[in-house]
């Protein structure tokens, strides 16, 4: 199934988007147009569906990135609530605030075996392990995982089934890149609609969540 193809103008947006980073959102030094150069040296040389995570590997090397501790926020299925509970409580993290994240955010892109974008469509993120936008964003999520230090915050949806899926990126890719020897506690905090809960932190696959942290040695809380 296709969907859109590489969003239009997309190098003005993501070298655009990295200059409003490095100048107004997190004042920093870093080469948008060689983050630009690497991007798309790991996108349009590739047919749509091979893209791989090493692929990304010198983008990454070019925008290194580190976070203060006790700052993380992960999510899943809870963005819209997600962006709001970080606009309140300001000191909180997320990946779409690091620079990788607010430069792709939102973003479609795939190559063609022409040496260019394609404009045309590009297939949806399930058709294929290695999609260009599911691998950038599996690395991007992988290496935040990675920084994670101190008390995290995880947000979950309790008004659905499966608030804790682990064929998510948190599920699959975030949650095995946290380091027990670097995090403190995990604070998973289980959000519902007011329409009422699904699961809870004793109910659904939540219970899931704590026995994998428990098993790996994490310390963690649950709130409803």
């Amino acid at each position: 199934k296709a969907q859109l193809g590489t969003t239009p103008n997309i190098k003005h947006i993501v070298v655009g988007r990295c200059y409003t980073y490095i100048t107004l959102v997190n004042p920093s030094l870093y080469d948008c147009e060689e983050i630009w150069r690497q991007f798309e040296e790991a996108v349009v040389h590739q047919s749509s569906c091979n893209v791989t995570v090493e692929d990304y590997y010198r983008m990454f090397n070019v925008m290194p990135q580190i976070w203060p501790c006790n700052r993380f926020l992960f999510w899943s299925k809870t963005r819209a609530l997600m962006h709001s509970y970080a606009a309140v409580f300001q000191h909180f993290w997320t990946l779409e605030d690091t620079l990788v994240g607010y430069m792709f955010n939102d973003l479609i892109f795939c190559g063609q075996d022409e040496d260019s974008f394609d404009f045309n469509s590009c297939p949806e993120w399930s058709t294929c392990r290695n999609h260009p936008v599911y691998s950038l964003w599996r690395q991007a999520s992988q290496n935040f995982a990675e920084m994670a230090c101190g008390n995290i915050t995880v947000l979950l949806n309790g008004s659905i089934v499966n608030a804790f899926n682990r064929k998510s990126m948190f599920g699959s890719v975030e949650l095995d890149s946290l380091n027990p020897q670097r995090v403190d506690y995990v604070n998973i905090k289980v959000v519902t609609n007011l329409e009422g809960p699904h699961e809870s932190c004793s109910h659904g696959s939540v219970v899931d969540l704590i026995q994998i942290l428990q098993y790996r040695g994490f310390h963690w809380t649950c709130t409803d």
